[in-house]
C-alpha cells in the first residue's frame, strides 16, 4: 500500500508524461514530513532555541575543529561542517539554473524545474533509473556507451539496457547514426513508453552530433512522441561545452526537449565535476523539463527525488557547494577555465594529427571525435582486453577496455608532449598482437 504523501504526489502527476514514466520505485516515492522538514521550519521559525538537528552547535553556529577549520580558514563553520538541504543550497540551485540558461540561451523563457544537486553526476542518473525504470523497462542508449550504465541500469534496476549502433562508420570521417538511432527509437517505442539516454559529449568515442544532426535527433523524438510514444530523453551533459569544432551543436539538447511536445519529458544531468574541473566534488545536479508542466508537477517531480536522496545519502556535501557557490561568483572563473579548455583542445588537434597519418591501418580504427575528454580506437583481429594489458605490462601506457573491441584513451590525462609517443605505442604494439 502506498504511502498517503506518494498517493498525493502521483495525483498531482497524473495524466502527465512524467506520471506515466514513473518506475514502481517512483510511485513509492515521497518526501517525509519528518525531521529534514520539521528541522528546516523550526529553522525559520525557532528562534529562541532550535532542538531539531543533530549537530553541535555553539552561540547559533556548528561547531568546528580548529584543526579542520585551518585547513579551508575562508570558509565559516556553517560552509564546511553544517548539514546542506536535501535538495541542496537553495542560492547554488538558482545560480546553476541561471547558467543553465546562459549557456542555452534557448531555454530563454521556457519553464523547467530547480536543479537538484545530487551526489556527483553518477548519482543522478541512478536517481533517474530508481524514479523511472522498472524491472523489464528498456533504456535506449548508444553503442559504445560507458560502462556504468548498464551497471546501474541492469545489475541495480534490472532493467534492459538496449544500444543501438552510434556511427555510420568506424574512421575519422563518421558521423552520429540518424538511421539506426530512428530504427531502434521506432522498434523500442511500441510499448508505448520510451527512455533514451544520450550523452554528449559522449563517452567513450568523445562524439558530439553537428546541428543538423541535432535538428534529425530531435525530429525523430517529435515524430515518435506525436505518434502517442511517451518519451523520456535523459541529457547527461557531463562533459557539456568541451567543443572543438565549429560545427557542433552548442547548445544542450534539453534546450529543445524543454518544450517540444506534451509526451516529451526531459531530464538534464550536468554539474561542475568537468565544466569546472573539480572531478572530486561529487557534485552534480538533475533538472526536468516538459511541455506543459506546472510548477505543481516541478515540484511534485522535485519531491520524490529527494525523497530518493534522503533515503540513500541523506544530503549531499556541503564543502563543494559551499566553494562552488563561491567561485561562481569570481570574475576570473571563466578565463581560468579557458585556460584549461585551450589545453584540452591543443591535445585533441594532437590527436587528429596523429591519426590522419592512420587512416589506413589495417587494426585500429579511431571512431568519430570531436569533443570532450576521450577518443576510442575500434579493433580488428585484436581483442582491446589484450591490448590495454600488453600497452599497461610492457609499455607503461594505460588505457581502458570498453568492451572487446573499443579500447579508449583518455587524452585529457596525457600531456601534450606524450601524446605522440603514447599513440606510436599504441598502433605498434596492436601491430604486435595482430601478428603473433
Amino acid at each position: 500500500m502506498l504511502h498517503f504523501l506518494a498517493q498525493e504526489l502521483n495525483d498531482i502527476l497524473t495524466s502527465t508524461a512524467p506520471g506515466a514514466l514513473l518506475s514502481d520505485f517512483g510511485q513509492r516515492m515521497y518526501f517525509p514530513k519528518g525531521i529534514i522538514a520539521q528541522s528546516a521550519e523550526a529553522k525559520q521559525f525557532g528562534k529562541k532555541a532550535n532542538g531539531t538537528i543533530g549537530m553541535t552547535v555553539k552561540d547559533g553556529k556548528p561547531v568546528i575543529l580548529p584543526c579542520i577549520h585551518k585547513q579551508v580558514p575562508d570558509l565559516s563553520s556553517a560552509e564546511l561542517v553544517a548539514y546542506a538541504p536535501t535538495a541542496g543550497n537553495p542560492e547554488l540551485r538558482q545560480l546553476w539554473k541561471e547558467k543553465i540558461i546562459r549557456k542555452n540561451p534557448a531555454l530563454t523563457g521556457k519553464n523547467f524545474s530547480l536543479p537538484v544537486v545530487v551526489p556527483g553526476l553518477t548519482a543522478g542518473i541512478s536517481y533517474l533509473c530508481d524514479l523511472f525504470l522498472s524491472e523489464g523497462d528498456v533504456l535506449l542508449s548508444g553503442d559504445p556507451s560507458w560502462d556504468n550504465y548498464v551497471l546501474i541500469a541492469e545489475s541495480r534496476r534490472k532493467a534492459r539496457f538496449v544500444q543501438f549502433n552510434m556511427f555510420t562508420e568506424a574512421g575519422l570521417d563518421g558521423r552520429f547514426n540518424c538511421a539506426e538511432f530512428k530504427k531502434a527509437v521506432e522498434t523500442n517505442a511500441a510499448s508505448g513508453k520510451l527512455r533514451i539516454l544520450l550523452n554528449f559529449p559522449q563517452n567513450p568515442s568523445g562524439y558530439s552530433p553537428t546541428k543538423s544532426e541535432a535538428d534529425e535527433i530531435c525530429s525523430i523524438i517529435k515524430e515518435t512522441a506525436e505518434k502517442g510514444c511517451t518519451v523520456m530523453v535523459w541529457c547527461d551533459d557531463a562533459y557539456f561545452g568541451l567543443n572543438y569544432e565549429s560545427d557542433i551543436e552548442a547548445q544542450s539538447l534539453f534546450a529543445r526537449l524543454a518544450d517540444m511536445h506534451e509526451n516529451v519529458f526531459a531530464a538534464k544531468i550536468d554539474g561542475p565535476t568537468k565544466e569546472d574541473f573539480v572531478w572530486g566534488f561529487r557534485c552534480g545536479f538533475l533538472t526536468f523539463a516538459g511541455k506543459g508542466l506546472t510548477d505543481a508537477h516541478y515540484d511534485a517531480l522535485v519531491k520524490k527525488l529527494m525523497g530518493d536522496i534522503r533515503s540513500s545519502v541523506s544530503c549531499c556535501s556541503t564543502p563543494p557547494q559551499s566553494i562552488m557557490l563561491r567561485a561562481f561568483k569570481e570574475a576570473s572563473l571563466e578565463a581560468e577555465k579557458k585556460e584549461f579548455r585551450d589545453m584540452l583542445e591543443r591535445r585533441y588537434r594532437k590527436v587528429r594529427t596523429f591519426l590522419e597519418g592512420k587512416r589506413t591501418h589495417p587494426v585500429l580504427q579511431p571512431m568519430p571525435f570531436n569533443s570532450g575528454y576521450f577518443m576510442s580506437l575500434r579493433c580488428n583481429g585484436i581483442d582491446a582486453e589484450q591490448l590495454r594489458q600488453k600497452l599497461l605490462h610492457e609499455k607503461g601506457i594505460g588505457g581502458i577496455a570498453i568492451d572487446d573491441k573499443t579500447f579508449r584513451i583518455a587524452f585529457s590525462s596525457i600531456d601534450e608532449r606524450l601524446i605522440d609517443e603514447v599513440y606510436e605505442a599504441v598502433y605498434t604494439t596492436a601491430d604486435e598482437l595482430a601478428h603473433s
